[in-house]
């Protein structure tokens, strides 16, 4: 297993991870309950540089040669300026307005999601990502990683502060309560 950044040429099997963890919110952002435009819409953004899931800002873990999964990750204080190239896609191809309460802000690197190939969930791929965050983020950069866990999903919490992630906050995205959770230097 190999955990590096990807490629453009894996916007497809980027989009297609990606949207295995952010289905919902591609179906909002788009106005429409559709798989293959939702991926459509991922796939067209991944493929591009200076966005918010330009294929640059994953990571990906390679096994025999396929994307098995992928870590959206962006420096917080780029948020607005990462989401002005997603803004435009949603008005020109989908007429809708975007604009979604903020999810992070500078002092971190955000971990916007992880998708993992449902074939090899429960294989701690999830786990290893998040050693690899860590370990290139906190440990080599000096920086600080933060995420935002639901509420309802407890095992993800239970995980992330095993890993040393504290919550710092709260915040509101597309209509949900979300814990704000960081992990810095210093922890």
């Amino acid at each position: 297993m190999i955990i590096r950044q990807g490629k453009q040429d894996e916007a497809g099997a980027i989009a297609a991870h990606l949207l295995l963890a952010m289905e919902d919110i591609a179906y909002l952002f788009i106005g429409a309950e559709d798989k293959s435009l939702a991926l459509r819409f991922l796939e067209t953004l991944v493929a591009q540089q200076g966005n918010q899931y330009s294929y640059d800002n994953n990571w990906v873990v390679e096994e025999n040669g396929h994307v098995v999964a992928t870590a959206l990750v962006y420096d917080g204080s780029q948020l607005h300026e990462l989401r002005k190239p997603v803004a435009a896609l949603v008005q020109d191809a989908y007429g809708k307005d975007f604009n979604p309460e903020d999810e992070t802000q500078g002092g971190e690197y955000y971990i916007d999601c992880i998708g993992v190939s449902p074939d090899q969930q429960g294989k701690g791929i999830g786990s290893k990502i998040l050693h690899h965050l860590i370990d290139e983020y906190v440990e080599k950069r000096g920086a600080t990683l933060g995420l935002l866990v639901d509420d309802d999903n407890p095992n993800a919490k239970r995980l992330y502060e095993r890993l040393g992630f504290k919550v710092v906050g709260e915040k509101w995205l597309m209509g949900k309560h979300l814990e704000h959770l960081q992990r810095s230097p210093a922890d």
